[in-house]
């Protein structure tokens, strides 16, 4: 088992100093509504490494290409149809390239869907020579007891979210320091195997090289909380197209994510069948035309309905404002009651802040925070993706919170218990080699 952990990291650091050293890697987010990708060029720092040749600072990058299309063959954040999601991401991907003028080998991939499931583990272990090394983090990660989630599921996160050092908690890394006994709990968040095996599949098509995943709900979260949100205590909830994502952060670690499979794309489906019309013409009116909240004004804002048979002179209707938002409302609020739903059966209310952030493309519907408010009761913001270096206008609104995200990960990247060296004389350490093996059969 030590020597497959081995291979796990080794694979994974392979692929991401391969990316450093070039010093560009890409990052996608292949969603239910539209595929993004970005173009990252890690700036060279100031200091020379062993071969003389500049270094690269991680955390200093900046947007050389950009582009996103209309997804296709992607439901509920999961591949349905190969072929037309594998063109979809070629589409991003040329795009980008051809605007940054070269090409890119490794690539980094936001994945929502998979029914995402949170699970709390904790372990403990004895410091072995006063101060705490990487192999006491390897020792008290391996004592870590995995559930049982079944084998149809796999790991794509395991975060050390918190380390107890002889009764001091609180601790996100505590190297260096003196003590006798270390604690940790971690965070692991599994998906369904399948989905994930689709998305690593078809970036392989694409003749590309996968240097990570990362959940999507993770990644936005990452670009719309604040740091003082991600302090003391934040919900991000990422409204997409097939999916909603939560994710749940306290002393800027995630300890919950999840996803509720209805998002944006079910508004649209309704208005398709309330009022008659294609679902081009009921996405279209849903983005010009649509809310959340009347008011006397939209009972007198009349909206022309395209005809479905095309036959304008005969076949022309028209509907009002308040008629539209009646269309979207109950299912918005079907969302955000299975989100509250599930922040409440995650302990929300004990966190020291009860803040909520809407993101994603359905976070720009107008209206949308105050139907959150009363429906959640709680604090509740729109949150744009903080801006970083190169990325364009069109690409600062909500709907790109998670391939900001997935940029802001990739330059600054939380460890995970794979970082470590893992002892394999350990149950623990042999359980967790095998939540991971996935890693080495597809990395």
């Amino acid at each position: 088992m030590r020597r497959k952990l081995y291979e796990v990291q080794r694979a994974m650091r392979a692929r991401r100093e391969a990316a450093l050293r070039r010093g560009v890697v890409a990052v996608l987010d292949v969603g239910s509504s539209k595929v993004a990708c970005l173009v990252l060029q890690f700036v060279p720092g100031d200091a020379a490494g062993e071969d003389g040749r500049p270094t690269l600072t991680q955390g200093a990058f900046r947007v050389i290409g950009a582009a996103n299309t209309r997804s296709r063959g992607v439901r509920f954040g999961e591949i349905a149809e190969m072929e037309e999601t594998e063109r979809a991401v070629m589409t991003a991907i040329q795009a980008a390239q051809k605007m940054a003028n070269l090409r890119v080998d490794h690539v980094i991939v936001a994945f929502s869907g998979g029914r995402p499931r949170s699970y709390g583990v904790i372990g403990e272990a004895e410091v072995m020579n006063g101060a705490v090394r990487e192999r006491d983090i390897g020792e008290v990660l391996a004592s870590c007891e995995l559930p049982e989630y079944g084998p149809d599921r796999e790991v794509i996160h395991a975060l050390p979210v918190n380390f107890v050092l002889d009764g001091r908690t609180g601790l996100t890394d505590p190297r260096g320091q003196m003590g006798r006994k270390i604690e940790v709990d971690m965070h692991l968040l599994t998906v369904g195997g399948t989905p994930l095996q689709n998305i690593l599949h078809c970036v392989r098509r694409c003749d590309l090289e996968l240097a990570g995943i990362v959940n999507s709900s993770y990644a936005a979260a990452l670009a719309a909380l604040t740091e003082d949100e991600q302090e003391l205590g934040a919900a991000c909830i990422d409204i997409g197209g097939g999916t909603t994502g939560l994710s749940v952060f306290v002393r800027r670690q995630m300890i919950y994510a999840d996803a509720i499979r209805m998002g944006g794309q079910h508004v649209t489906s309704d208005i398709c069948q309330g009022l008659q019309v294609s679902m081009t013409d009921a996405e279209r009116l849903k983005t010009m035309h649509g809310g959340l909240v009347a008011t006397g004004l939209d009972d007198r804002d009349m909206i022309e309905l395209p005809s479905i048979l095309g036959d304008w002179d005969h076949d022309r209707r028209q509907i009002s404002r308040t008629e539209l938002i009646g269309v979207m409302r109950p299912r918005m609020e079907e969302i955000l009651e299975e989100v509250r739903g599930r922040l409440d059966a995650a302990g929300f209310d004990d966190l020291p802040s009860h803040r909520i952030v809407l993101t994603g493309g359905c976070a720009q519907t107008p209206g949308i925070d105050q139907v959150a408010q009363r429906i959640l009761g709680r604090q509740v913001r729109i949150g744009k993706p903080i801006r970083v270096q190169g990325l364009p206008q069109s690409a600062t609104g909500t709907a790109f919170a998670a391939v900001v995200g997935l940029a802001m990960h990739t330059s600054s990247p939380q460890d995970e218990c794979w970082d470590f060296e893992m002892p394999a004389d350990r149950t623990g350490a042999r359980r967790v080699a095998r939540a991971l093996r996935w890693f080495k059969e597809n990395w």
